[in-house]
């Protein structure tokens, strides 16, 4: 196994090389480092087709993880997770002649493994966060975005309803970072099989309201189905299996600091699922010892904070300079896994004027385990006699983990961004009687 890894990754990363070799030596417009596309506009093609209403977006998102010091199994070793995305944005006022009328539908596929559940963290208890963020939800492809978008009133009234996720419109996040602690919507990595994120599709509403040019405020209905997490159903269109609804609402707003920009999100969700009890039986008791059912909750629900600011520009132009991040999301107590999560990201663009594409970027996040569900390891182990962490039917008890990145981003092309980065995890899985850990990491993005 160690060693049919070892040869994907020297497969993928030599391939990468190609096509920057190739990227290099090569005038042809397929390969054009100026071209928005590795395969190019296909001799005008593709921008007619734009130019028409059609915008073909092809993708790729590739993650190594390799464990250099520490973690569960200091057997080193290094996994390789990938992504490919095919889809088309359409232009209906183009197309069809509907006015202030867009659609949109994508593909994925994920394959590959992961690093961190079974070397970083203990089998029996794995990571609260992931070392390869693109890694999940199974080695199958999936109908990841299908919906339209029409706005109403002069684009006051944004209506947009199908296939999505809540994280495409709700506590949005880009992701600069390999670790999953510092990438995207973290509302969908802590709030426990409710909120899914990219690339699991679910059906959807959203409506928003443009209040001014800086301001606006949005709700959603989301279909929660947790069989649509199940491999063979990324295509599952139907109803059955629903378990309830996901409901988020948000504010967003969009200042001008010193001419630079900013993006300041605050949130809430409920979901309508019926939701066990991390700690307690229908009495008030402590399930583990009383031998009953934990209780079921009517609804569980949580909040959220998000923070972007460009702080600086270079010389004047503010496509280069310093920029900060926060995320935290907090959850229900009586319901959830975990119940509250912190991050802070700086992320300098254009760190150098022979490389002004490039960036740097550097993250600490802090992912907190709801005390309950301690207490609740505690009183399963003391029920199954145990004490002993090397017993195999111990249940490691869970506190806080604390996650770590240093990236530096490669602009290659306009179409190939490598970024290679070093990881540490502190108590991995928030275990205490696991070694910290160093992971290397290597993303590899591109644009077909």
């Amino acid at each position: 196994m160690k060693t049919r890894n070892t040869a994907r990754l020297i497969c993928q990363v030599s391939a990468a090389a190609a096509l920057v070799l190739a990227g290099n030596a090569m005038a042809d417009e397929a390969f054009s480092s100026d071209s928005k596309w590795m395969t190019g506009d296909w001799g005008g093609e593709r921008t007619k087709l734009i130019e028409q209403g059609i915008d073909i977006k092809m993708d790729y998102v590739g993650e190594v993880g390799g464990n250099l010091h520490g973690g569960f199994n200091d057997d080193k070793t290094a996994r390789y997770a990938d992504q490919f995305g095919l889809g088309a944005a359409l232009d209906l006022q183009k197309l069809l002649g509907w006015d202030n009328t867009q659609a949109k539908i994508q593909l994925t596929n994920r394959n590959g493994e992961n690093i961190s559940n079974d070397r970083i963290g203990d089998p029996r208890a794995g990571t609260l966060s992931s070392s390869q963020e693109v890694y999940g939800r199974g080695h199958m492809v999936r109908l990841t975005q299908l919906w339209i978008q029409h706005q109403f009133f002069d684009n006051k009234l944004d209506v947009k309803a199908g296939y999505f996720g809540e994280g495409e419109d709700f506590n949005t996040f880009p992701c600069e970072f390999q670790n999953l602690a510092f990438c995207g919507s973290q509302v969908g990595n802590w709030a426990t099989n409710i909120w899914y994120n990219w690339p699991v599709s679910q059906a959807a509403i959203r409506v928003k309201y443009n209040i001014n040019d800086e301001l606006y405020a949005q709700i959603g209905a989301y279909n929660q189905n947790p069989s649509q997490l199940e491999h063979g159903n990324g295509f599952k269109l139907s109803g059955s299996g629903t378990a309830g609804t996901v409901l988020p609402v948000e504010l967003v707003w969009s200042p001008k600091v010193n001419s630079l920009p900013g993006e300041y999100r605050v949130g809430y969700y409920k979901s309508t699922a019926p939701a066990d009890d991390v700690l307690e039986d229908d009495n008030g008791q402590n399930a583990a010892t009383s031998g009953n059912p934990y209780r079921v909750h009517d609804s569980k629900h949580g909040y959220w904070f998000v923070a972007q600011q460009q702080l600086t520009s270079h010389n004047g132009d503010a496509s280069r300079g310093l920029n900060i991040a926060a995320n935290a999301t907090f959850h229900d107590k009586d319901t959830n896994f975990i119940d509250n999560y912190q991050s802070l990201m700086f992320v300098y663009k254009g760190p150098f004027d022979a490389r002004p594409k490039d960036d740097v970027g550097i993250g600490f996040a802090r992912i907190h385990v709801n005390d309950d569900v301690k207490k609740n390891a505690e009183l399963v182990n003391a029920s199954n006699g145990v004490s002993d962490y090397d017993n195999p039917v111990f249940s490691p008890i869970r506190e806080t983990e604390y996650n770590y990145e240093l990236n530096y981003g490669f602009h290659v092309t306009n179409w190939l961004t490598v970024r290679p980065n070093l990881q540490y995890i502190t108590h991995p899985g928030g275990v205490d009687e696991v070694d910290n850990a160093l992971v290397a990491g290597l993303k590899i993005q591109s644009v077909f």
